[in-house]
């Protein structure tokens, strides 16, 4: 790609907005504090209105790339053959970057792989490449949802990033609770986090090399899954999970179910911000709290 990474997404979304195929939702929010620290939960009102309605088969099809819980057809696969308005190009050389239809943020990307994996199967430094190519460019996050109970939306291996940005999720919420003085490699917990869990200390800041983030990532990656003992079954597939990267660290989730209170809760919820269909849902969670919330899902 001859222009930088930002750039095409910002002019592949204009154009995607101008057809009206790019769909930002649209949330109200309030913050708690937990544990000392800080959560955004949001109302998406907009999905919250589709769902009210008897869309058409492509309406229902559409909502399979909105928030987790969303509606999911087996005999539909957005990120087989993207739609063109959708796609800003390939990235690495076994992805695609497609902008989320109904994005989060601003920016909002699936980096979806060109032929079909199960979303379950472990993540290969292919997965890690088409990640680290954005995080050298513009930093940023890296979320994966590995499986419905994970969040997932879809069966079709695709990793996310959202870029750094006021309000959007980040694993900097942990920071204050994080050795910075750790070794490479090594694993940490947080002692606010009451799920089993493993923070893996990794090198994926901007400017790094691509294929040193990538090798950095699938390293991390592979320890936090040797320590939470989460191991591939006889499928070839792992239990469901939820993974976070964002410069400094990887966070590993292993998952026991989606919902909290019918809340989906998928990785973005892990940093921070938190997305409910309807507005009385909030108050499962403020009557929770966050953290709780999160353990609900874990073990």
């Amino acid at each position: 790609m001859s222009t930088g990474w930002i750039e095409a997404i910002d002019a592949r979304s204009a154009a995607a907005l101008a057809t009206g195929s790019l769909q930002p939702v649209q949330a109200e929010q309030i913050e708690l504090v937990d544990g000392g620290i800080r959560f955004i939960v949001r109302w998406v009102s907009s999905l919250a209105a589709k769902d009210a309605s008897a869309g058409t088969q492509a309406d229902k099809a559409d909502e399979n790339v909105a928030i987790p819980g969303g509606p999911r057809d087996a005999t539909f696969n957005p990120f087989l053959h993207p739609e063109a308005d959708l796609t800003v190009g390939p990235i690495g050389e076994a992805h695609v970057a497609i902008l989320n239809k109904f994005p989060l943020c601003a920016r909002h990307l699936v980096l979806a792989r060109r032929t079909f994996e199960e979303q379950l199967l472990p993540l290969t430094l292919d997965d890690f490449t088409a990640l680290a190519i954005l995080m050298r460019e513009a930093g940023g996050l890296g979320l994966y949802n590995g499986g419905l109970a994970a969040g997932a939306s879809q069966r079709h291996k695709h990793v996310q990033w959202i870029p750094s940005a006021p309000g959007n999720a980040s694993l900097g919420i942990y920071a204050p609770g994080l050795p910075l003085t750790l070794p490479p490699q090594e694993v940490v917990t947080h002692p606010v986090l009451r799920m089993r869990h493993g923070f893996v200390r990794v090198h994926c800041g901007r400017g790094v090399p691509v294929m040193d983030i990538a090798a950095s990532l699938h390293a991390g990656f592979a320890r936090a899954c040797e320590v939470l003992d989460m191991k591939p079954g006889k499928d070839g597939l792992l239990p469901p999970f939820n993974l976070l990267a964002e410069q400094d660290w990887l966070l590993l989730i292993p998952r026991s179910r989606e919902h909290f209170a019918d809340i989906s809760m998928s990785a973005v919820c892990f940093g921070g911000t938190l997305y409910t269909r309807q507005r009385e849902q909030i108050e499962a969670i403020r009557a929770a709290g966050p953290l709780a919330a999160l353990a609900a899902v874990g073990y």
